[in-house]
């Protein structure tokens, strides 16, 4: 029965495949391969997309049960939500139609923005931010409950019944985020097959349980979740704790790069009937036990056999950590689309090995590590952290459905169908955060706090980001290209060096920034053979890679435009010294010194970089908030990377220069002079 539940959605999967062969897709390769099914993608899959829905129900039905008496038809009525909040909101929500909001096969709420942000339309950054912060606050309270979730099933072994699971909980995600600096290259190929093992095992000890009693399969009939919700007064509140089976979802949609659409649907089908199997085991034992109390047992060890809880105890806590990695690698690379966006400080990345996608960001783990022991010895227990759980996650789902509902439109689905999806979803999930509305002053503030401040920084730093813009002055680079041939042909001064080369932030091929022309001109007269212009340009696709040669000046001005996708680290040293590499095997350019020795013997030339940083001025008169916002920018500036190690400038012919910004002088001084 549980199996024909899904049968529609294999349907679906299989009714698709006819188009992994059509034009569209074939036309790059990169997707091509991310709608490949195999065996081994599917393996790869489970351990990297459904960590963390998969513990869920380590704590699901213990946090509906509570502290109070177990309540057969509330059970059976929860077990009732379950079911269709997964196959709503998991299922239909994320698997059906997010994961159609593909960007060259990537996913994830700020993937999902740079689609529907062609639209221009303004307002849609927030709900992006919002949703992009509270999935990183959902990474600091995941691993802990995870975790604590299963190592406590330590105590229903006689041996261990007064153990402290603390110190273990922090011992373990001490030593998770230690790791993170090496790479998990090597333990990542064990976590398809952990987690294949940890699945079969939700669905065996499920169905032992469930074979105990099988009326309890009636809870597929969304009418005992309605008539719960109806009939015991209360029951609504128990939608925060129901809702906690589908965190997760936004990850599935976030890691869709890693593992492809396809992939993803198919190895559904075989998770939910695992989950739903479980929940249905756990039910069948706690309706067994109707008018009694947990007592410190908890459902998801309760329907294993008594020998097999140790091993059991120990899977649990393994898949835990795999969900716990999940999140974290999901974190760094949140923080990276961030960071290309212009949503967060450049920080320092680190690529501890060669598998493609993976990066280490040491202070977004150290900050991640801080919050969750925080998390853990403020809670101390798995069930005070689910009165905290799901607060910020049913708000970042609110965030991904409006910005879903966008891209319907701008994909040209029928209206009705527009306003139908936004219809359910609002309701669906409008219920949701009302009911986790209660348990903020349980906990749920904590997170609320940590992705509140996230959110600040985040809309600071874009809104900064927009204000300089507004002010920065630009000049037409024809009105200087005499002056700058003629600096580079003047023997009289100095050569600065052979190749200088500035990082310049315009968009527009005949423009620069009046700074530069400055700094070239007059701040001291920089004479140099060829005078190269970088500009990086963040693209909307994910791992776009190309950059477009501009001969401004023959043999004298080069402009060099590189097109990176948000997912690419922008490697200036790295990719600069290739384009000069193709350059001059297509003989567009002579790197070579010009002074006679030099050139004689074949001596390429140096190449000097210069970074302009600014720094806010006194000399400023601005509106209130945007003086906030802007002091607010160049504090955070304080502990971001500089200018130069942004861009990747590894070398030494390094010169920063640094520049006040003005952006509104003060009203003329009335200063006279006296005699």
């Amino acid at each position: 029965m549980i199996v024909l539940s899904n049968f529609w959605l294999a349907i679906l999967f299989y009714s698709n495949f006819a188009s992994l062969y059509s034009p569209q897709l074939m036309a790059s390769h990169h997707q091509n391969q991310l709608n490949k099914i195999t065996l081994a993608g599917l393996v790869v899959t489970l351990g990297i997309i459904y960590g963390d829905i998969g513990t869920s129900p380590l704590y699901v039905m213990k946090a509906i049960v509570g502290n109070g008496p177990i309540n057969a038809s509330v059970i059976i009525g929860s077990m009732s939500l379950i079911f269709w909040t997964i196959t709503l909101q998991t299922t239909i929500k994320y698997v059906i139609f997010t994961l159609k909001a593909d960007n060259k096969g990537e996913g994830g709420i700020f993937a999902l923005y740079t689609l529907v942000k062609k639209a221009r339309v303004k307002w849609l950054v927030f709900p992006a931010i919002i949703g992009g912060c509270c999935i990183l606050g959902e990474g600091i309270i995941t691993p802990p409950i995870s975790v604590a979730s299963a190592v406590e099933g330590l105590r229903m072994l006689p041996a261990f019944t007064d153990i402290q699971t603390v110190p273990i909980v922090i011992a373990i995600i001490t030593g998770l985020f230690f790791i993170q600096q090496f790479g998990t290259k090597f333990i990542g190929k064990f976590f398809g097959p952990i987690m294949l093992v940890y699945f079969l095992m939700l669905g065996i000890i499920g169905l032992m349980g469930l074979s105990h009693d099988l009326t309890v399969l009636k809870a597929l009939n969304p009418y005992y979740g309605i008539e719960m919700l109806i009939k015991h007064p209360g029951a609504f509140w128990l939608l925060g704790a129901v809702f906690l089976c589908t965190t997760g979802a936004e990850a599935l949609y976030s890691d869709m790069g890693h593992c492809g659409r396809k992939n993803i649907r198919i190895s559904w089908i075989f998770v939910k009937s695992m989950l739903v199997l479980n929940y249905m085991g756990q039910t069948a034992w706690l309706t067994a036990h109707d008018g009694e109390t947990l007592n410190g047992l908890i459902p998801f060890y309760t329907i294993m056999p008594h020998w097999f809880l140790p091993l059991g105890v120990a899977i649990a806590t393994i898949a835990a950590v795999v969900a716990s990695q999940a999140l974290i690698s999901g974190s760094f690379t949140l923080i990276n689309e961030a960071m290309r966006l212009n949503f967060w400080p450049k920080v320092k990345i680190k690529y501890p090995t060669e598998l493609k996608g993976q990066m280490y960001i040491p202070s977004i783990n150290w900050l991640l590590y801080a919050g969750c022991i925080a998390i853990v010895l403020f809670f101390r227990e798995s069930s005070n952290m689910e009165a905290a759980y799901g607060l910020t996650i049913i708000l970042g789902m609110i965030m991904s459905s409006r910005l879903l509902a966008f891209f319907m439109r701008i994909k040209k689905f029928p209206n009705w169908f527009v306003y139908l999806f936004i219809a359910t979803y609002i309701v669906i999930e409008a219920s949701f955060l009302i009911a986790n509305l209660e348990k903020f002053p349980k906990g749920g503030y904590i997170t609320l706090i940590i992705a509140m401040v996230l959110a600040t920084i985040m809309g600071c730093w874009y809104i900064s980001k927009l204000i300089r813009q507004r002010y920065v002055d630009m000049v037409k680079l024809a009105d200087h290209m005499g002056k700058l041939v003629d600096l580079s042909r003047d023997e009289s001064i100095p050569k600065y060096a052979t190749h200088l080369v500035y990082m310049t932030s315009a968009n527009q091929v005949d423009e620069i920034e009046a700074k530069v022309i400055y700094s070239i001109l007059q701040k001291r007269p920089k004479r140099a053979d060829i005078y190269w212009f970088v500009h990086v340009d963040v693209m909307d696709e994910p791992y776009r890679m190309d950059y477009k040669v501009t001969h401004v000046a023959e043999d004298d001005i080069i402009r060099v435009d590189f097109k990176l996708g948000f997912r690419v680290a922008p490697r200036v040293n790295l990719m600069f010294r290739k384009v000069v590499e193709d350059l001059v095997s297509n003989k567009e350019v002579d790197i070579k010194s010009r002074y006679e020795s030099l050139n004689k013997n074949n001596i390429i030339g140096d190449f000097k970089f210069v970074v302009i940083e600014k720094y806010l001025s006194y000399d400023n008169e601005l509106p209130f908030f945007q003086k906030l916002i802007l002091n607010f920018y160049f504090l955070l500036k304080n502990f971001s990377l500089s200018e130069s190690k942004a861009f990747g400038l590894d070398t030494s012919s390094v010169k920063v220069e640094k520049f006040p910004m003005i952006f509104k002088t003060p009203a003329d001084i009335n200063l006279k002079r006296i005699v």
